[in-house]
């Protein structure tokens, strides 16, 4: 098969590939037509974050089997499309963890001792000693607003300079954190509390501008360090913070837009250093993430399981048809289940009852773990899930009864911490009809659809049409209820499904009203 390469990679590699009989082709400078010409014959594209791999491209690709990520970020690939073309998304995540934490140190110096600056005073024949008082990082704190695998490889190192750590991260547990030695924390408290920030997040939906002229007045008199993601800061913000002397300097790897405009305010600003996206390049770094995605591109084309894949769930081929209605079932009891949790994961429990309890159920427990970390970071699925769990300190544990109360199968979802839990128990009716038929104590009978409104509240007349009345009030239309209760007179737990978002405000008019003790609006399309 023909492995079409299109951005420079280290050739570390990919001469077993070339031993394996495949033919390895680089064409660095293609793009547009010229370059759906190259792939349209190519088993594997392997490319790092220069390539944009469209829907398009996907469509002009008949005979692609992988497309490789040497790197982590697959910002640049369309994975929704890549799965539609049945094309394994695979990246080298581990490959360059250590040369980003490197470099994310090397980044938190050059601010604090102001090293590029005073470079080039001397450069230029300045003998500028006295302009320079830097920061030592030495018992300083220091704020990482991520605690993924550059997150901690970080924290490992500079808490090794005599640093204390806190850390924002709502998905790693205490333990992991503790043996870190960093203290878990809300994000405001972290900027309350750091001399230093340094940001380890992906860029989603959630962390776009998360740090921005607000988060940047909590850190004054610090620094920020980002050697991530850009978008993630607010960089005209940063750059009028450093500026106007609220923070005292921050180092940047990463930009909102590449390369990075001549006309940026950051470039105006003394103490701002800025490199161009350097963090992966180490020669250690560029060859194993080579080596790592071309052992993936040999296991696609043997069709072997891929150890990185993004979106290509592995199973027996015979067993598959029995366990795939349950897929989509487990994950949207994990989704249901972390939107009505209210802590800090700690553990996750898949609990299998009747006929799905003598399957091969990894993959099922893995889309649930899916479920619950969706709102994670970069593009979970249920293949990274479980390493997710695993790297964040999460215990995942698989539960299975051979007898399944009233029903011929049940998967149950529980996410919770050492104080509280809350559990989603799902069943499959006829032609597989998914429905919710617990939550916590509750028996329901629910439609998981879309978008969706549980409420907690006390069993008395009335209760149910003040519901319906507010919901009508804010225009939300209700297009199903299905209603529990404890006990005659106790708590109900009621589950709306409802074509609208329920607006905050609605929320807050009903939880005033004292018979209403709690709700929450779910959406399990996002």
């Amino acid at each position: 098969m023909k492995v079409l390469i299109t951005d420079p990679i280290a050739d570390a590699g990919f001469e077993r590939i070339r031993e394996a009989g495949h033919e390895v082709v680089t064409a660095y400078d293609v793009e547009g037509e010229a370059l759906f010409e190259a792939v349209s014959d190519a088993g594997a594209l392997v490319v790092r974050s220069g390539t944009e791999v469209t829907r398009e491209l996907f469509e002009a690709a008949s005979e692609l089997v992988i497309v490789g990520r040497a790197g982590i970020g697959v910002d640049n690939i369309d994975l929704e499309a890549a799965t539609d073309h049945g094309v394994i998304v695979a990246n080298a995540p581990e490959g360059n963890v250590r040369a980003a934490a490197e470099h994310t140190v090397a980044m938190t110096f050059a601010a604090a001792r102001s090293i590029p600056q005073a470079h080039i005073r001397l450069k230029d024949g300045a003998w500028a000693k006295g302009e320079f008082l830097g920061t030592e990082v030495n018992n300083k704190t220091l704020g990482i607003v991520g605690l993924g695998r550059v997150g901690q490889e970080v924290a490992k190192r500079l808490s090794a300079l005599g640093m204390d750590l806190v850390a924002y991260d709502p998905y790693i547990s205490e333990e992991r954190a503790s043996q870190l030695g960093a203290e878990l924390a809300e994000l405001d408290a972290v900027l309350e509390t750091a001399d230093f920030l340094t940001i380890h997040t992906p860029l989603t939906p959630e962390t776009e501008n998360l740090i921005g002229e607000a988060e940047l007045a909590q850190l004054e008199g610090g620094y920020v360090i980002n050697c991530a993601r850009g978008g993630i800061v607010d960089e005209a913000a940063l750059a009028e913070a450093v500026d106007d002397g609220i923070l005292a300097g921050a180092a940047l790897d990463v930009f909102a837009e590449e390369p990075l405009s001549p006309n940026s305010p950051l470039l105006d600003v003394d103490d701002i250093v800025v490199t161009p996206h350097l963090g992966a390049s180490t020669e250690a770094a560029q060859e194993n993430v080579a080596t790592s995605i071309a052992e993936q591109v040999l296991a696609a084309f043997a069709g072997e399981p891929v150890t990185n894949a993004l979106n290509a769930p592995s199973v027996d081929e015979a067993a598959f048809p029995r366990i795939e209605p349950y897929i989509e079932l487990a994950e949207t009891a994990g989704k249901i289940a972390i939107q009505l949790f209210d802590g800090r994961i700690e553990f996750v429990d898949v609990t299998y009852e009747g006929d799905i309890a003598e399957e091969e159920i990894d993959l099922v427990t893995a889309s649930a773990l899916k479920g619950v970390f969706e709102p994670l970071e970069w593009q979970v699925n249920a293949v990274n899930a479980p390493g997710i769990a695993d790297e964040r300190g999460i215990d995942v544990s698989e539960t299975k009864r051979r007898q399944a109360e009233d029903f011929q199968s049940l998967v149950t979802v529980t996410v919770g911490d050492e104080d509280e839990s809350v559990s989603v128990c799902g069943t499959l009716f006829a032609d597989n009809d998914a429905r919710i038929v617990r939550i916590d104590g509750y028996r329901v009978d629910a439609i998981p659809s879309g978008k969706m409104m549980v409420t907690r509240n006390t069993d008395e007349p009335g209760v149910i049409g003040l519901i319906g009345t507010v919901m009508g009030e804010y225009g939300v239309n209700i297009a199903g209820m299905f209603n529990a209760r404890e006990a005659h007179g106790g708590e109900a737990l009621t589950v709306y499904n409802v074509d609208q978002e329920v607006p905050e405000a609605a929320r807050e008019t009903l939880e005033s009203d004292e018979r209403i003790i709690e709700t929450r609006y779910i959406s399990l399309n996002g």
